[in-house]
């Protein structure tokens, strides 16, 4: 008579999984089912990316005590900057950057466009915005002494992107090519130009000659759409990396106290 040996246990690793609540059968519900889903495809580009890792060091850091809202002028400049992005490119596929069509383009859009005049008045107070967002962050910046040791190379950062900022916002007021417009740019240039040296030779660059011309609005424009936000778009990348290596620094009241109670700790 032959033995019947005891079948093996299985290995925790081969035994199926219990079942979630709402489960049937095996089967998922379309809810669970959906989040499982997504679930899966971030575990896979995080697998071949190892994005998660970047993004928790820059997420999840420590904040000194004493933080409020006047921390999150940076983020709102950036918002600034993301927002005149996305309306800018809207403005870019109506707008026709030649000297005899851009006025009529211009026009085109906000009478005609759907919601083209909600859009261009976006884009067109959402840039006084977004100056007047970097003059008091960067106002914040100094009053706090967030520039000395060893952030002074994200000061150096901070204030070629206020450069930017204020440039990318006289190099789009040309744009619409009005009368206003036209002779407010000339009157820059001109300003421009009256510096030593190497003024000359800029507001030759600008204008794209010695005069105002067919080409200059296209310089303007290209400029305005290409060179100055592929700049700010690196050098805020840079900044943001900046921020998250070296910290925020804590505000000047809360140093404050610190120092009364160390005082306080010696006597």
């Amino acid at each position: 008579m032959r033995l019947k040996l005891p079948t093996p246990p299985l290995p925790d690793a081969l035994k199926p999984a219990p079942k979630r609540p709402g489960e049937d059968n095996g089967k998922l519900s379309p809810k669970e089912a959906a989040s499982e889903a997504g679930i899966t495809v971030v575990d896979w580009i995080d697998e071949r990316t190892s994005v998660s890792g970047a993004a928790r060091w820059m997420m999840f850091r420590k904040v000194p005590k004493g933080t409020n809202w006047f921390y999150t002028l940076g983020t709102a400049t950036m918002f600034a900057f993301l927002s005149q992005a996305v309306t800018g490119v809207i403005l870019a596929m109506y707008y026709d950057p030649s000297a005899t069509g851009a006025y009529e383009s211009v026009r085109y859009i906000t009478n005609e466009v759907f919601l083209g005049e909600l859009v261009r008045g976006m884009h067109k107070w959402g840039s006084t915005m977004m100056v007047v967002l970097a003059f008091v962050h960067m106002a914040r910046t100094f009053f706090f002494g967030a520039y000395k040791y060893p952030r002074e190379l994200n000061w150096v950062v901070g204030v070629v992107l206020l450069v930017l900022t204020l440039l990318m916002g006289f190099t789009g007021y040309l744009l619409p090519f009005d009368q206003r417009s036209y002779w407010a740019t000339i009157v820059g240039v001109n300003i421009n130009g009256s510096s030593p040296l190497i003024g000359p030779y800029l507001s030759d660059f600008v204008r794209a000659g010695s005069d105002f011309g067919a080409t200059t609005l296209a310089r303007f424009y290209s400029i305005h759409m290409m060179i100055i936000p592929g700049a700010l778009a690196l050098l805020i990348g840079v900044h943001l990396y900046l921020v998250a290596k070296l910290g925020t620094t804590a505000p000047p009241w809360q140093s404050a106290e610190q120092d009364i109670e160390l005082r306080k700790a010696e006597v």
